[in-house]
């Protein structure tokens, strides 16, 4: 790595101020141009042009492995497409570290990343989720990791969670229960720091079949709708039944509804 930034020409960052630090440390004086989730996709033509003119330019992140939910994704996406040749040094990961300070089981892990910030789409999501027979590994921000993990405990009442932050620094703190008394646990707390991530344990072979029992059981959402409206039941009260019963927002159901009635007329 340092060999690497040493002899960059240009080092794009997240944060000259982060990247400053840890080049000063390292001993390297080079030129550092913020190239973060704001500016990168508008800055990458330049920087294409930059590198098929031969320069060498390095991107660091100022956490974790470049590229893993991370804007450096875009750039080596952009840099691979033109041919242009590319190099990766590999950096501390969260995912794998995570994973491994979880303690939950590990054979097969499914990387989320990011859950969707809305309620409603991320409830549906984790419903998505559900199935797969893995553990799955979520990253939050300590502003929404509480309403997150509330969020999980819903969707998996009976799954063990851990919820690891500040990975690899002198404050990393490895939290792990039940889904809800885990969320009970942060919920409590007047303050979280640093990045979060959330590891939840595989599902049971009790949970998958009750999974597949519940799949198999429930028909198409357009069905479920048009038995609901034929039934007389109000639009309301048929949105929020359906919402629950298929994963998805209250709103998007009520929407549905709605068309379909519309096509009945």
């Amino acid at each position: 790595m340092r060999e690497t930034l040493a002899s960059a020409d240009t080092i794009l960052c997240e944060d000259t101020r982060v990247s400053g630090k840890l080049l000063a440390l390292l001993g390297i004086h080079a030129r550092l141009e913020r190239c973060d989730e704001n500016v990168i996709e508008s800055r990458i033509p330049a920087i294409l042009e930059r590198l098929a003119a031969g320069e060498r330019i390095a991107f660091i992140s100022d956490a974790g492995m470049p590229g893993i939910s991370d804007p450096g994704q875009r750039l080596m996406d952009a840099a691979l497409d033109e041919g242009i040749p590319t190099e990766v040094i590999p950096g501390p990961s969260a995912v794998t570290c995570a994973l491994v300070a979880s303690g939950l089981p590990s054979e097969h892990f499914f990387f989320e990343g990011f859950l969707p910030r809305k309620a409603g789409d991320q409830k549906r999501r984790l419903a998505e989720l559900a199935s797969i027979p893995g553990a799955l590994i979520i990253y939050e921000s300590p502003r929404r990791v509480a309403a997150t993990l509330k969020a999980i405990a819903e969707a998996f009442p009976e799954r063990r969670v851990a919820l690891i932050r500040e990975l690899t620094k002198i404050h990393e703190e490895v939290v792990r229960g039940r889904a809800p008394e885990l969320a009970e646990e942060v919920c409590a707390r007047p303050e979280i720091k640093g990045e979060c991530v959330i590891v939840v344990a595989p599902p049971s072979d009790e949970e998958l079949e009750q999974l597949r029992r519940g799949a198999a059981s429930l028909p198409s959402l357009e069905d479920a709708i048009a038995e609901g409206l034929a039934a007389g039941e109000p639009k309301s009260g048929l949105a929020k039944r359906l919402a629950k019963a298929y994963g998805i927002s209250r709103q998007e159901a009520y929407g549905k509804i709605l068309d379909a009635a519309a096509g009945e007329d």
